[in-house]
């Protein structure tokens, strides 16, 4: 073997690393890598938990809007929203801010 082949046995295993590398690096922190799905994981689990909190208010609104419909009236809830919203009290009542 002459000087000049001996320099080149060096150039395919050192290709063949960096190629694999390459893959490597990618299946770890590419777009659809290892710490991406980690992430999407969380993000999932937050956004399932915002969206049960965001049900039960919903929930809590909807019973609230039939409390005051036509068909289904609690006297208790209107005069509350009333008060609430003309600022008044009543002469028994003591208001703590």
């Amino acid at each position: 073997m002459s000087r000049q082949t001996r320099g080149y046995g060096f150039l395919l295993p050192i290709g063949i690393l960096t190629f694999g590398g390459y893959f490597v690096f990618a299946a770890i922190q590419g777009e659809g890598g290892l710490l991406r799905r980690i992430e999407l994981e969380a993000e999932r689990t937050e956004l399932r938990a915002e969206l049960a909190m965001l049900d039960a208010r919903v929930a809590a609104l909807r019973d609230r809007t039939r409390r005051l419909s036509d068909d289904y009236l609690d006297l208790d809830l209107l005069d509350e929203r009333a008060r609430d919203i003309l600022g008044l009290v009543r002469a028994d009542e003591i208001v703590v801010e």
